[in-house]
């Protein structure tokens, strides 16, 4: 099954405007993401301009339907966060609920992790709740 990467294109590390940067972080890693994931069957990327993790810039989810989905921050936009970014979105694409064993983790992206989130009802769980 598909897990798609979200990837929060707006996001500045702290020290963007001293660096006097062109383009934001957050382009930066998206476009080594979509380029890491060139050829991956069953993983996918999108931007999004705000994911609302400013403090923990740079930003990404990774989702697939009917899965736990993550977010995950506080990347340098490079090339090994990309690829351990993309690493963990096809383990998540073969895990059938969307979590992903501790030891199976790419090191890249151990520590970066903010949120976990359930995967939303089904239309059959919502008809159930009284």
């Amino acid at each position: 099954m598909t897990s798609w990467i979200t990837i929060c294109d707006t996001c500045k590390r702290a020290d963007w405007e001293d660096r006097g940067a062109e383009t934001t972080d957050g382009e930066v890693l998206a476009a080594l993401i979509e380029a890491a994931a060139t050829g991956a069957s069953d993983v996918r990327t999108r931007r999004h301009s705000c994911l609302m993790g400013c403090k923990s810039g740079c930003n990404v989810t990774i989702q697939g339907a009917g899965k736990l989905s993550y977010t995950l921050g506080d990347f340098e936009a490079g090339a090994e966060a990309a690829e351990a970014i993309v690493a963990y979105a096809a383990l998540h694409a073969v895990s059938e609920t969307g979590q992903v064993p501790y030891r199976t983790w790419p090191q890249g992206v151990k520590g970066h992790f903010v949120t976990r989130h359930l995967p939303l009802p089904t239309q059959e769980a919502e008809d159930q709740t009284p």
